[in-house]
């Protein structure tokens, strides 16, 4: 009788384990899902900025600085090897595009340009996906992170080297309210 007890112990508590260990391979994969949903509106967003570069270089053609800093930033996202630094190189091409939307103030025949509209249009749409997924991402980490940090489930996540993941966080520039001047 006291071996059945201790059998039904170690069964108990190895499947205790064994569910806690996937609650949080799930929770992890849907945290690597959230960043696979971004990289997709990134590479979209990406996709559209050569287009809109070529249409603002036919109207802007002295203001070579600013879309050559769209480049580059672009360039720096696509050789960012973790997603912290592709967090970065994001904030830095969100600030790049800025500059290139206020230069079609300047230019009203590029300003009234269909393509250019058209382009203006589609990467407005594709931030705003980037931004609903930015927030999706930063739930599932925050679960994620939880999860990991909360006991019992602490020790799993320590025992098999689960670690926290980052959040997706603004940059600084972007946090402050752009200056609205009549």
């Amino acid at each position: 009788m006291g071996w059945f007890v201790i059998i039904i112990i170690i069964v108990a508590v190895a499947l205790i384990v064994v569910s806690l260990y996937n609650s949080l391979v799930v929770k992890r994969n849907r945290v690597k899902n959230a960043w696979s949903q971004i990289e997709v509106q990134l590479k979209r967003r990406f996709d559209l900025i050569p287009n809109l570069v070529e249409t603002v270089k036919g109207y802007a053609e002295h203001e070579k600085e600013t879309l050559e800093s769209v480049v580059n930033a672009r360039g720096k996202y696509l050789s960012a090897k973790t997603p912290e630094d592709m967090m970065n190189a994001n904030n830095q091409l969100s600030q790049v595009l800025g500059r290139l939307f206020a230069l079609s103030e300047a230019y009203p025949d590029l300003k009234a340009n269909e393509n250019f509209k058209n382009l203006q249009e589609e990467l407005s749409n594709t931030e705003d996906k980037i931004s609903y997924a930015r927030q999706f991402y930063n739930d599932v980490v925050l679960t994620y992170n939880n999860s990991i940090q909360i006991f019992p489930t602490n020790i799993i996540a320590t025992l098999f080297g689960f670690k926290e993941e980052p959040f997706f966080k603004t940059d600084e520039a972007e946090r402050t309210a752009p200056k609205v001047n009549f």
